[in-house]
């Protein structure tokens, strides 16, 4: 049984730290303040995405349907591999079209002692003939946590309650709520729409390390079930991994790239994927996708033919 554990929580100050997400590194750090050695060590943790807390439409593939108030607040039902991303896409695709989508997809930035920081709130002025002058949307951290032993999960709410992420947290930015949280076994999940599908790809939810200054961290290749004529058409992006004053540089494959899978085992290959695959996995790094490729989905052989993305 491979179960993880999804937290949503919710900004209650602005958070000072990456722009596209809180890593998992910082996930990590902050629960080691309330664990046990013995029982941290064993907790890998997803980056966390951020989410608007506004009206929503569950997507076509989602095994729900429907329309739901504030979607973005809190965890909905997982019963298939697709309802696991619905809060993992930056731009939101679950977002009604009356909604401010344009605005949403774009977080605010507010500056703090000089500083940027991504607003815990984001408040837009309505219509003259508005019922209210003003629209505020809260701001979601969405993340899970996985475990190699499987008896340290469920983590308390005591202990997700109230962490803190980002800089400057002695003066209170990027605190948190803990709004909700559940456990998910992946092994019990539907995952017919891989299994029925003769095409596949694969699309990168974190990125992927190749090299990384990390003391005793392995450099990889990009792996074998990648379908890449040319390895020098992905995308790149440095990332960066703290620990304390250290600071460790990563070359890794952007987020958002899109590859076809060329492996036979895409269960499988989904499976690890949700559980990170590569080096820094432990901390959010090698997030992967695999998504089923239709005869109408034109833009996504598009996509596969030039690994770009819009993020």
């Amino acid at each position: 049984m491979t179960r993880i554990q999804q937290v949503h929580w919710e900004l209650d100050m602005d958070y000072l730290g990456h722009p596209y997400y809180v890593s998992g590194n910082a996930i990590s750090h902050a629960l080691g303040m309330y664990l046990e050695h013995d029982i941290h060590q064993h907790i890998s943790a997803s980056h966390g995405m951020f989410v608007p807390g506004q009206f929503g439409r569950f997507p076509e593939e989602h095994s729900t349907s429907g329309t739901r108030p504030y979607m973005g607040s809190s965890l909905p039902d997982v019963e298939s591999y697709d309802d696991l991303f619905l809060f993992r896409h930056p731009d939101h695709p679950w977002l009604l079209d009356t909604r401010p989508r344009d605005g949403l997809n774009a977080h605010d930035i507010r500056f703090q002692s000089g500083m940027p920081a991504l607003a815990h709130e984001t408040v837009m002025g309505q219509p003259a003939d508005a019922r209210k002058q003003q629209q505020t949307t809260r701001w979601y951290v969405n993340a899970y946590l996985h475990a190699d032993d499987p008896d340290v999960l469920p983590l308390g709410e005591d202990v997700l309650e109230g962490l803190q992420f980002g800089g400057k947290r002695n003066y209170g930015y990027g605190t948190t709520t803990l709004k909700d949280t559940q456990v998910v076994d992946l092994e019990a999940l539907d995952y017919s729409r891989l299994e029925d599908s003769e095409a596949l790809i694969l699309e990168l939810v974190t990125p992927f390390v190749l090299r990384s200054e990390y003391p005793n961290a392995n450099n990889v290749n990009v792996p074998w079930w990648w379908s890449v004529d040319d390895e020098a058409h992905l995308r790149h992006r440095l990332e960066k991994v703290i620990e304390g004053d250290d600071v460790y540089e990563l070359e890794t494959v952007d987020h958002g790239v899109v590859v076809g899978y060329g492996g036979d085992r895409p269960v499988e290959t989904a499976i690890s994927g949700v559980t990170r695959v590569g080096t820094h996995s432990k901390y959010g790094f090698g997030e992967l996708r695999v998504t089923p490729v239709t005869p109408d989905e034109t833009n996504a052989k598009k996509r596969l033919a030039k690994p770009t993305s819009e993020y």
